[in-house]
This record gives C-alpha cells, structure tokens and sequence, in this order.
C-alpha cells in the first residue's frame, strides 16, 4: 500500500471512530491531512465522519488546486488558514461536538484561555484554545481570524459552532480535539460545583515541561 493510500484509509478510520462515539453527527465536521508531495486531502462536502470513501476524499496539488476526488468541504478557509499560519500543521480537524459547543456559549469563558486548567493533558496537546465569535457556517471570514492569529494557537474553538484543531499528523490532530471535548465536558460536568483545577504555578511546569507553545 502506498503511503498516500495509507493515508487516505486512516482519514476514515478515525473520522468514523470520531462518529461512532458521537463527537460529530450527521455530515458534520470536516478533515484534512498533508500528503507528501505537499498537497492535501479533504473530506468532501457534504459528507458523513462514519461513511467516508477513501478513493473520494477530495486531493488538492501543492499548488491548492483540486485534481481529484469530490468537491471539498465548504469550511476550506479554516483549513488553508492553518497550513498558511502554522509551519508544523500537517492536519486539521473540525468537529460539531456538544460539549464544547455548550461551554462557548457560556457568558463567562474567557475568550483568551477557553478551556479551564483541569487536567494536564489539554494544555500538553492544545496550548490556550482560542474562542472565536460565531459565523456563518462557510464564511470565508472564519479563515481570516484564523490568519489573523498569525499562527500562534494550534486550535481555536467557533462560538455556537465547534472546535478546530491543527496537529502535526492526523493522528495528532485527532488526539488533541478529543482531548478539547472531554475537557469541556468536565468544565460543564463540573459547572457551578467550584472544582478545583491546576494552578497557575502546576499550569507553567507543565508547560516548561512538555515545550507547550503557551502563547500569552
């Protein structure tokens, strides 16, 4: 098997996993990976996390120009602002999933540091999430934010819409959004019972600890 063959298989594989446990339903969600030839593979428009076809995963050329496959996910914008943005990127996912969606509605959450410090491995695999205000599903001005991040955050999250994360691998990319939803989850879990969560001083180890990019 090819490596790009390879690739395709595991884009399905785990997008199907990410349906199968709920994290994303319907034709929500979208997904993107590098290929080594510089190009991209995407999920199609339209399509469902639990019923993707690896030979119709829509192929862009490293030029960003569609030779293959179906016509690609309408959030596009999101994707290229990421590769653009951030050297290391080499997939990114987008998901629908409840949790995170509830706590960016929120009235409280800091738009700086969306998730609260409550386990150790969201700040390992996220860094600070970035809360972004709501769009229109597709506008164009979603990637637009993202660039104007300047490619300091690896993962924001789309107020009343969902979580966007970039990661060196797909993989990665994968591990680290999943990890976002379950941190949401506890944050809603935990929501007015005052939980006590990681210092400020456990927060910095951690982050010397393990290199996390803590842009501040």
């Amino acid at each position: 098997m090819s490596a790009e063959a390879a690739l395709r298989e595991l884009i399905c594989v785990l997008a199907k996993s990410m349906f199968d446990r709920g994290l994303t339903g319907g034709s929500t969600g979208n997904i993107s990976a590098r290929t080594q030839d510089g190009g991209l593979l995407v999920s199609p428009t339209g399509t469902s996390f639990g019923r993707l076809d690896p030979a119709r995963l829509s192929r862009f050329d490293a030029t960003g120009t569609l030779i293959d496959g179906d016509p690609p996910t309408k959030e596009m914008p999101l994707h290229t602002a990421f590769y653009d943005t951030r050297s290391t990127a080499g997939a990114v996912v987008h998901l629908h999933s409840c949790h995170s969606v509830a706590l960016s509605m929120m009235p409280d959450v800091d738009a700086e540091n969306f998730l609260p410090p409550l386990t150790p491995y969201a700040i390992m695999k996220l860094g600070r999430v970035k809360l972004l205000p709501f769009f229109l599903p597709g506008d164009p001005a979603m990637g637009d934010a993202v660039r104007g991040l300047a490619g300091k955050r690896s993962a924001v999250m789309l107020a009343n819409h969902g979580p966007v994360v970039a990661g060196k691998d797909v993989e990665a990319a994968c591990n680290a959004i999943e990890e976002l939803e379950d941190t949401a989850r506890l944050a809603m879990m935990t929501r007015g019972l005052t939980p006590k969560g990681l210092s400020n001083d456990q927060v910095q180890a951690l982050v010397t600890k393990f290199d996390v990019d803590w842009d501040t």
